[in-house]
């Protein structure tokens, strides 16, 4: 498993992350037995949110029964989770007392006196900055949350927020898959008058921004072929792309699940994969693709079987 320092941390993370937002129905046992495949395939990083579960912090804490962490277990891992979506409603609230609030319940959910990392989940058209920021102050200075990030912000919503916090935004929640990849199929074809790849739907070159700022991009459903559309591995209406993964996989003896994960950490942009897997076996098997040196010209050809033009 590839390891990097997550800019602007001291965090020694994976480019592969256990996602956990389907283990609220999962026995004690199954969540351990999810965890242990992660840990031996060298995921030690956590994504949480406080809506996961189907009511607020319900995965919070059925991963912290089932795992009864020791403080010096605790320490070994990294444990993120993300706040500001109200399902009832639904609606966003980024005020302070609600991230305060959300943080509070997380930690005792969790278990946990801390926080690695804390993101806001999706943008507020309401935002306030400046309430964001007052909330970020507390809690970094008290300890309870030592880096913050982002989930599928634009670039100018970044800066809009990132103008008013002392805390450096760290990273950028987006998703991203061979056919889920307009933040890189753009750039591509950019400048290309009457193609429908060369418009800019991220509010200016999301991945650029992150790649020049440090944040670090974490790809969600790194395996469904468009919004929630279902899985692209092994789909009939993706054949001509399943044909390349398998051919590629029997290459580098892996699962079809290595290669899609390793296409998205072979990109120099330094992202991580957020599995949301609760089958053991597909942990495993697209961890592997942590890293599998696709070549250049091995990533273009899964980037064009997906549909994308190449000029």
């Amino acid at each position: 498993m590839k390891q990097f320092t997550l800019p602007r941390t001291e965090i020694s993370a994976p480019n592969v992350v256990l996602g956990l937002m389907r283990i609220a129905e999962k026995s004690d046992e199954e969540i351990r037995t999810l965890v242990r495949t992660a840990r031996e395939a060298g995921i030690d990083f956590f994504d949480h949110a406080d809506i996961y579960g189907g009511r607020k912090h319900r995965c919070e804490e059925r991963f912290a029964q089932a795992l009864q962490l020791s403080p010096s277990e605790r320490e070994q891992v990294t444990i993120q989770s993300k706040a500001g979506i109200v399902t009832d409603g639904p609606h966003f609230d980024y005020s302070y007392e609600h991230l305060v609030e959300s943080v509070e319940g997380s930690l005792r959910a969790l278990r946990t006196d801390h926080l690695d990392i804390l993101l806001l989940h999706r943008p507020d058209a309401l935002v306030e900055p400046e309430e964001v920021a007052r909330a970020f102050d507390e809690l970094h200075s008290s300890g309870k949350v030592r880096h913050f990030g982002v989930s599928n912000h634009t670039p100018r919503q970044i800066e809009l927020l990132q103008k008013h916090l002392d805390q450096p935004i760290v990273a950028n929640q987006l998703q991203l898959s061979i056919t889920h990849s307009t933040i890189i199929a753009q750039g591509i074809a950019s400048n290309m008058q009457g193609t429908e790849q060369s418009l800019v739907r991220d509010g200016g070159g999301i991945l650029d921004f992150c790649r020049l700022h440090g944040i670090t991009i974490q790809a969600w459903s790194p395996f469904q072929a468009g919004f929630f559309d279902g899985v692209f591995l092994g789909h009939p209406e993706h054949a001509e792309l399943n044909s390349v993964i398998d051919r590629l996989a029997a290459k580098y003896d892996v699962a079809p699940e290595g290669i899609a994960t390793a296409w998205i950490t072979r990109h120099p942009a330094q992202m991580q994969v957020v599995l949301g897997t609760t089958t053991p076996q597909r942990v495993a098997d697209s961890a592997a693709g942590s890293e599998v040196p696709l070549t250049r010209a091995e990533w273009y050809e899964l980037f064009r079987a997906a549909g994308w033009m190449v000029p």
